[in-house]
């Protein structure tokens, strides 16, 4: 099970940190993520996903945790993984982090201890991009179909708003995973409003009107920066104008429906941008971790459109993630809200959306639990909100000039 409920949390949530798993080396780890990796073939797997990369780190894996037995202890002695709140609601789940994220970010704080080191923070790299990259191959063959019943299952997918929901007319696990739904199954709140916006992705959402409230209350790696996230040089007229703006940062966990979806009306002013990097997990404690930028050095790529209100730029950063195979975009070049403009390949992922000064103002919910100000925060910093596609994410001001 992933998610659990507020009264299911028995034990502390961790707090990622290297001395954890401070006796473990990381050789340990690479094979034991690298078995992980392979157990999703269903030639080793038999299409049980719950032996591989899809198991959560509370789960009781006989061969994995005789490899790395200070799993078990940790997970006897943790929850891992962090809260979600549920929109409209004054309730919050917990969701467990995946193992792959876990063993991903024991190998993050290695090659931060090894910084010094450049092929010590090189290895980790490699590591990272290589089973990325293999993973994604795995999931586009053939075989890789009967991982999907155990895919549903696991994650309990509702097939019944799919626009093929059946299962066996899918050629490979990954044109299962970023699966299409039926026309009208994420209607667009306030349509009727041309002031609007709306989320991009089926995901857990943070918001800030400022990138400096971003960097105090959730991206906490000191080199985040505008210019270094669309790949630009701080002159660029497009960082000029993005300069101090307003960041919704969608992040999509692997259970997701992973396509994404426009958050505004517009027309696209350029032909996407994809800017090679790392495959670091996108995990909430990995972007709160200080000195840790995953944002600008993962890989990802930038579409800028036009509102087509103000007639200003909107940058649309789609992030790939450790296990993520791969970025497509699917947009026309005039988009409307909640049209569908592209999908990732497997893999928990993100997608920021970058609005100039004064062009949105976030809805208060979302605001509140973004800054840690609300009830369901319970006083424990910011928390992320649980939306859909669709769901309104904030509305141009009044006051909002036109260029």
């Amino acid at each position: 099970m992933s998610f659990l409920s507020e009264r299911d949390i028995t034990k502390p949530v961790e707090k990622i940190h290297p001395s954890n798993l401070q006796h473990v080396r990381k050789e340990v780890v690479v094979h034991a993520f690298r078995q992980l990796v392979e157990h999703s073939h269903p030639s080793k797997g038999k299409g049980d996903l719950t032996i591989s990369i899809h198991s959560f780190a509370h789960s009781r894996m006989e061969w994995l945790h005789k490899t790395v037995p200070e799993l078990e202890h940790l997970a006897e002695k943790y929850h891992i993984g962090n809260f979600v709140a549920i929109r409209g609601t004054d309730r919050r789940f917990f969701e467990s982090m995946p193992i792959y994220a876990r063993l991903g970010m024991h190998l993050l704080f290695y090659g931060q201890e090894q910084v010094k080191l450049l092929e010590g923070n090189k290895f980790v790299e490699d590591v990272l991009r290589e089973q990325s990259v293999h993973e994604g191959k795995i999931y586009d063959s053939p075989e890789s179909v009967k991982n999907i019943p155990s895919f549903v299952k696991m994650y309990n997918i509702q097939l019944d708003e799919l626009l093929e929901p059946d299962i066996h007319k899918y050629h490979t696990f990954n044109e299962f995973f970023y699966r299409r739904l039926k026309p009208g199954a994420r209607p667009v709140e306030n349509a009727d409003n041309p002031r609007g916006f709306c989320c991009a992705a089926d995901c857990r959402l943070v918001v800030y009107q400022t990138v400096s409230l971003a960097e105090k209350f959730w991206i906490k790696g000191d080199e985040f920066s505008i210019p270094s996230l669309l790949g630009l040089d701080p002159t660029d007229p497009f960082c000029e104008a993005l300069s101090g703006g307003s960041l919704a940062i969608f992040r999509l966990a692997p259970a997701d429906y992973h396509r994404f979806h426009s958050p505004l009306d517009g027309k696209v002013l350029a032909e996407h941008r994809d800017i090679p990097g790392q495959y670091y997990t996108v995990n909430p404690q990995a972007v709160n971790e200080p000195n840790l930028d995953v944002f600008t050095r993962n890989k990802r790529s930038v579409l800028i459109v036009e509102h087509e209100i103000s007639k200003k730029p909107v940058a649309i950063v789609a992030v790939g993630a450790l296990l993520v195979g791969s970025i497509c975009w699917t947009y026309n070049n005039e988009i409307k809200r909640g049209d569908d403009i592209g999908h990732f390949a497997y893999g928990g992922s993100t997608v920021i959306a970058v609005f100039p000064p004064g062009l949105i103002e976030f809805d208060e919910d979302l605001v509140l639990n973004s800054t840690g100000k609300s009830a369901v925060a319970a006083g424990q910093g910011s928390i992320e909100t649980l939306v859909k596609v669709g769901y309104s994410l904030g509305k141009m001001p009044d006051a909002a000039q036109s260029t």
